[in-house]
């Protein structure tokens, strides 16, 4: 029961700092990995951002729904959901209540100016955690080639003005089939 309490405070922690959507609750996982690696390894967390990234549904929400399921069972994929959701809700409707009436105050202007900076450097953290998790060996100490070229391939073929019109879906795709052809 007492691990099943701490699976519910994390994700409550989470969901009232992870400011910026479900990437930004990134750095938090790799935290809860660290702390907590009975629940899930970071391979699995790169994993587990994979498929959260590939299905319908907010990233932080599949990936919460996912841990608590995988280790506390069907209560605790709700519970794990229900505490990573909880913050979100009741600080929007408070923000609801108070925006109409504090829009125009300046210091509610430069606070909301002031979080742009601290969300971009979660979500830049968030990515740069990805990224490692997929291209460095922890085991060997070493740089995996093969995915890296893949990223780079992919990296240029979404910013190339001819590929800019073929859909998202399909790069997704595209890179599922280089996973399992190349068994990454």
């Amino acid at each position: 029961m007492r691990d099943l309490f701490l699976l519910c405070f994390e994700y409550l922690k989470t969901g009232l700092f992870a400011i910026g959507g479900g990437l930004a609750t990134l750095p938090f996982l790799v935290q809860m990995s660290n702390n907590y690696p009975h629940w899930f390894t970071l391979e699995q967390l790169a994993d587990m951002i994979a498929i959260s990234e590939s299905t319908p549904g907010a990233i932080g929400i599949n990936m919460s729904t996912y841990v608590g399921y995988n280790t506390y069972g069907i209560l605790g994929g709700i519970l794990a959901s229900i505490s990573l959701t909880i913050p979100s809700i009741v600080i929007i409707i408070i923000i609801a209540k108070l925006m109409n009436k504090f829009n125009d105050n300046p210091y509610i202007q430069n606070s909301l100016k002031g979080l742009r900076p601290a969300v971009t450097g979660l979500i830049a953290s968030a990515g740069f955690t990805v990224l490692k998790l997929c291209v460095y060996d922890n085991i060997n100490n070493t740089i995996k080639i093969l995915p890296s070229a893949l990223i780079v391939i992919f990296f240029i073929l979404t910013q190339a003005k001819p590929t800019k019109k073929i859909h998202p879906i399909l790069f997704i795709i595209a890179g599922a089939i280089c996973g399992i052809v190349f068994k990454l």
